[in-house]
């Protein structure tokens, strides 16, 4: 665990340093749309080291405008859909398990983020924001 964690936060430095706000809020703020969602699904599978490490880019993702789907969807991403354990899941139970349960994630990861998004209300959103110390994204127009 020791030896996951520099590496972590020094990636974190420079995810907070070299992407600037309105970047990040262009690519996978609210207003995004289809390619925030894959950006976010992308990022997660992506990504290497344990379920953990996820939670400090989440914050910095939230810090810097990103929508609380597309949050959302990049920890439902980086829990079940890593490019490693989706090649060990083939070889250890069969390419049908592995494809069936990678298509189920595709569709109930960003299902999921949504329906979570959806119910919880402007107050709540604005608090989980101000927790982050962001203010609340705003759709493009």
């Amino acid at each position: 665990m020791l030896s996951v964690l520099p590496p972590i936060f020094v990636l974190l430095g420079l995810l907070d340093v070299w992407v600037d706000r309105v970047t990040m809020m262009k690519y996978t703020g609210k207003g995004s749309g289809f390619k925030g969602v894959l950006i976010a699904f992308l990022l997660g599978s992506a990504a290497a080291g344990p379920l953990y490490a996820a939670f400090p880019f989440a914050g910095v993702m939230l810090k810097k405008g990103s929508s609380l789907m597309n949050v959302l969807i990049f920890i439902g991403a980086w829990s079940t859909t890593k490019i490693p354990l989706l090649a060990f899941e083939a070889a250890s139970m069969g390419p049908v398990f592995t494809l069936t349960r990678f298509a189920l994630s595709l569709v109930g990861i960003p299902l999921i983020a949504f329906l979570t998004e959806r119910s919880l209300g402007e107050k709540q959103l604005k608090e989980l924001y101000q927790l982050n110390c962001a203010d609340m994204p705003k759709p493009e127009a």
